[in-house]
């Protein structure tokens, strides 16, 4: 019985904590700039045709801006690879929790080639189906993320 209240008392101080049981906070206002700032004397062109269609961004806008491994691949990896590679065990030594996990490679040596997405393994099994073995496969949008991560260099970014 003592051990059922303590442990509902504690999972209440956890979910307490974690809700920010203190009292709200402001946002801090943004200092005051210095610059002084010139007004434009016309005002900017306004365009009367609609937006087509083809104006949306592609997969080549996308390979041109930088892909983020924390913001953009990670979140593929958690949702897609972890299970195997990191959370229930780490299949053929690959260890995909952190980029340092990844970036260290498997039993059979490396899975990412930085700058070179076609000689990477972790890409070719995706590609290929092989990868991941259980759950939702990796969207083609997912895989060109990390294509375009992989061919960026594969950075910690």
């Amino acid at each position: 019985m003592k051990r059922t209240i303590f442990t509902i008392t504690l999972l209440f101080a956890v979910f307490i904590a974690a809700c920010g049981g203190s009292a709200p906070q402001t946002a801090p206002e943004p200092a005051a700039s210095t610059e002084a700032v010139s007004q434009p004397t016309e005002a900017p062109a306004v365009s009367t045709e609609a937006a087509s269609p083809t104006d949306t961004p592609t997969t080549e806008a996308a390979a041109s801006s930088t892909v983020s491994f924390s913001v953009n691949v990670m979140p593929i990896f958690e949702a897609k690879c972890n299970e195997c590679h990191g959370i229930e065990t780490t299949k053929k030594g690959l260890n995909m929790l952190t980029y340092d996990g990844l970036m260290a490679g498997s039993f059979d040596g490396e899975v990412i080639v930085p700058g070179n997405a076609d000689e990477s393994v972790l890409v070719q099994l995706t590609q290929r189906g092989k990868m991941p073995k259980r759950g939702p496969k990796v969207t083609a949008e997912e895989l060109q993320l990390i294509k375009d991560w992989v061919n960026q260099g594969a950075l910690n970014n």
